[in-house]
């Protein structure tokens, strides 16, 4: 499965999106006003409004955290993060299995993220579940954690059985469409950098980043 986790965010950001979430009473809304007719059947969840002042604060905090963290970006690739929204599961709320619209009105949705704000302790269920061809897997982050993956996986979030979940989550549009062709760009910058890391700039690493500079003009958009 093609997917990244990752600590996103530090206790001082932590802290601070939840003391600005719990000031939130009244923003608090039907998760099924910003779904599709398929996914709107299996949505039970409570989303903050993205036109409160605290919902449009805390989007531009995550976006310039994706944005400068060089680990998500080498394998994002990312054009254009869109879509953040903060989202509140109760007792008795679950999302059931659905698929990300491929084209929304904020963008085009290559890969999906969730970022974790509640302790992992604060709540029994409530897990991220993503399916691949033959295999599914769960995921309940620590507090600031985040998961990115392909929006083309089907997804559902479980049943909170106890407690309070609340998570960030969002969609990028990448410059590469194609899963695989990121996966190729990640990993070859991946070992670029870690050669430059051991043994310092070199005639054959200039070639190695050459190379990924221009496969990267190839194949994005």
């Amino acid at each position: 499965m093609n997917y990244l986790t990752h600590q996103l965010l530090n206790a001082e950001e932590i802290n601070l999106t939840k003391k600005e979430l719990g000031q939130e009473i009244d923003n608090w809304e039907d998760g099924k006003k910003t779904s599709g007719s398929h996914a709107s059947k299996v949505k039970n969840n409570l989303q903050l409004n993205r036109k409160s002042h605290i919902a449009k604060e805390l989007s531009l905090l995550i976006k310039k955290k994706i944005l400068n963290d060089d680990l998500i970006k080498s394998f994002t690739l990312p054009k254009h993060i869109h879509g953040i929204m903060f989202t509140k599961s109760l007792k008795g709320m679950r999302y059931g299995r659905h698929i990300d619209n491929p084209y929304m009105s904020s963008g085009r949705a290559d890969l999906s993220f969730t970022i974790f704000l509640s302790e992992k302790s604060q709540y029994k269920g409530g897990e991220l579940l993503i399916e691949n061809i033959n295999s599914e897997s769960k995921f309940k982050l620590d507090s600031g954690g985040i998961i990115i993956y392909p929006s083309t996986y089907l997804h559902s979030v479980e049943e909170v059985m106890d407690g309070e979940r609340i998570v960030c989550i969002g969609w990028i549009e990448s410059y590469v469409k194609s899963i695989e062709e990121r996966e190729y760009l990640f990993d070859l910058d991946a070992g670029a950098r870690s050669l430059l890391a051991k043994h310092g700039r070199s005639d054959e690493l200039d070639l190695i980043f050459k190379s990924y500079s221009n496969l990267l003009r190839v194949m994005g958009d």
